[in-house]
């Protein structure tokens, strides 16, 4: 869950309150301009070659999806899919619908005081562990927390994004409520809920929602591209990851049912490496193997679908690129750099308002992530754990936020999809603590 502008401003504010540095925290040297972008000279910032390699793979990746889909052949002077596809979204908007109140977690005997976030009573995010300028450098037993709150994270979000949740006819408060107790069920409380008063457990971001939708009455329609963002509070720490789906897209017969995949006594997390993550987006998601729909009742209902599942895949493949970019002695830029030569060769934008960001006890703190290029320069040290978490944009990434202080949509009426992973900065690489 990306930090919205009020947690920001609210960790801008706690910057001027006299708080001692904790032990094992790290205080850059320049946040964000006073270093050099790395003290490793060969690893410092991502290379305009590298950006070229990225920009060449991504654009490869879709000039075939478009040449499968035939979609170059339905360009005309007059006319193209992505206009077509943004006339749609604009003709029937996202609104906002009825919604129950909030379903908060009362104290309990049941339930020790360890299980609640500090805001869950209150709504209210307390004084952060560490400084916003210093980033905290994670020993082995936080770590061991945060891998075991990820992996509980991956499963939930999963289970949301299985074609027996999100499908036609459901309402993303149905799946909040599913979601909310599969949390419980397993010990966790979901962090959304009451975080700056978020009144519901899960994010549900559809078309031209970017990020933070909330889950109300409104049925989900076949071809909705909807991004849930799923986090979850276990062990004292938080877990975070995001994953798009295009409603519906699912071979007709399609009838099987989630199945939970967590380990006994602890969690399973992986290596990524830039040699193997070029394949993760193929392998990786979904979990299970879901096969695509490929029967339509028209042609305009194909390019729905079609052009929603290439937003997806891009946010997917710039997610996996951003991840790639992440090792020891890098620079934070380099992980823009790579999401903004994906966007490019899709022909999409990338959202610069809201980041990924540091994750721990605080659910949101230092460092924050753009997923566009940028100056940046902290060098990225073992022990950091953050997330990156790219929102990719079908017109223009420029974006406005409902009254409701929390719901942000494209200014163009454009679709945008999510993806995110929480990684560990190791001595080898970086580790995705959100994998199956």
């Amino acid at each position: 869950m990306a930090p919205s502008r009020n947690a920001l401003q609210s960790l801008a504010l706690s910057a001027k309150r006299s708080l001692k540095p904790r032990p094992q925290s790290y205080r850059p040297s320049a946040l964000p301009d006073s270093r050099s972008k790395s003290s490793i000279p060969f690893l410092s910032a991502t290379s305009n070659s590298t950006q070229d390699d990225v920009y060449e793979r991504a654009s490869h990746n879709a000039n075939r999806f478009d040449s499968v889909h035939q979609l170059s052949e339905k360009e005309t002077l007059f006319s193209s899919w992505r206009s077509r596809q943004m006339t749609i979204t604009k003709q029937n908007p996202i609104k906002p619908h009825p919604k129950l109140p909030p379903n908060l977690i009362p104290p309990s005997p049941d339930l020790p005081p360890s299980f609640f976030p500090p805001y869950a009573h209150t709504g209210r995010v307390g004084v952060p562990q560490l400084p916003p300028d210093h980033v905290l450098i994670h020993d082995k037993p936080s770590i061991e927390r945060m891998k075991h709150a990820a992996q509980l994270a991956r499963n939930l979000l999963d289970y949301v994004c299985h074609p027996s949740i999100a499908k036609e006819g459901r309402t993303t408060e149905e799946i909040d409520k599913l979601l909310h107790q599969a949390a419980l069920d397993h010990g966790a409380y979901p962090s959304p809920l009451n975080y700056h008063r978020f009144p519901k457990s899960v994010c549900s971001s559809i078309n031209e929602v970017v990020c933070h939708g909330i889950p109300d009455s409104r049925a989900l329609e076949l071809g909705d591209v909807v991004s849930f963002d799923v986090s979850c509070y276990v062990g004292g720490v938080h877990g975070d990851n995001c994953a798009a789906v295009v409603v519906g897209d699912v071979e007709d017969g399609f009838d099987e049912e989630f199945s939970w995949n967590l380990n006994e006594g602890g969690s399973t997390s992986h290596i990524a490496t830039e040699a193997t993550n070029q394949s993760t987006s193929q392998n990786e998601w979904p979990s299970s193997i879901i096969p695509p729909k490929t029967t339509f009742v028209s042609s305009e209902e194909e390019e729905r679908f079609v052009t929603g599942r290439r937003l997806v895949q891009a946010a997917l493949e710039s997610r996996d690129e951003g991840v790639a970019a992440c090792k020891p002695g890098g620079c934070l830029s380099d992980i823009g750099g790579a999401i903004h030569a994906v966007a490019d060769a899709y022909g999409y934008d990338t959202v610069r308002h809201y980041r990924g960001h540091g994750i721990s006890s605080d659910f949101h703190c230092a460092p924050f992530v753009k997923h566009f290029r940028n100056s940046d320069t902290m060098e990225l040290l073992p022990g950091m754990i953050f997330t990156i978490e790219p929102m990719l944009t079908e017109g223009s990434a420029e974006c406005s936020e409902w009254d409701d202080d929390w719901t942000v949509v494209t200014q163009d009426g454009g679709r945008a999809a999510q993806f995110e992973h929480t990684v560990l900065i190791t001595e080898a690489g970086v580790e995705i603590l959100t994998l199956p």
